[in-house]
């Protein structure tokens, strides 16, 4: 007997993807963007396959996503957003929202959607993770296109 392995690829063909985009932060949400946009391009995904929507913040991320998946025939979703500690509990409070609504999409959707966000100490932070040296909407394209790949082989 040998082992079988099964991995994906961030080449799904004909792929249609959302990407969920925060305002909140929008200085550090729009290059997550942009970075998120050249990871989808670069690997094949034509321009009319991909849909941006913008919501007020983090926090509104999973009602976003979802919202688009029912109304979009869509095979994944990225979602990106920023939250910066301040002084108060507040950035444990939507941290812990934000990754619980996102698990509750991909496992009640199926759809892969991926966590593109960003929880930093402080603003300098967040731009270091944005930059040309590694663009973390970049890095959630990628992860959302492999996950696509991913399920289109153990489903068939």
């Amino acid at each position: 007997m040998s082992i079988t392995y099964i991995e994906g690829n961030t080449k799904p063909e004909g792929s249609k993807i959302g990407i969920v985009v925060s305002r909140w932060n929008s200085a550090i949400t729009d290059r997550m963007l942009d970075g998120a946009l050249k990871a989808l391009k670069g690997n094949g995904i034509k321009e009319e396959d991909i849909i941006v929507t913008r919501c007020p913040g983090s926090f509104e991320l999973p009602l976003a996503v979802q919202s688009l998946l029912d109304s979009k025939p869509l095979d994944g979703v990225i979602a990106l957003g920023v939250v910066i500690r301040g002084g108060t509990p507040h950035f444990e409070y939507v941290c812990d929202a934000v990754t619980r609504g996102i698990i509750d999409l991909n496992l009640n959707s199926k759809k892969p959607v991926a966590f593109g966000v960003l929880t930093t100490d402080d603003v300098k932070q967040a731009v270091a993770r944005v930059g040309d040296k590694g663009n973390k909407g970049g890095e959630a394209a990628l992860a959302v296109l492999e996950m696509i790949s991913l399920q289109r082989k153990l489903n068939h």
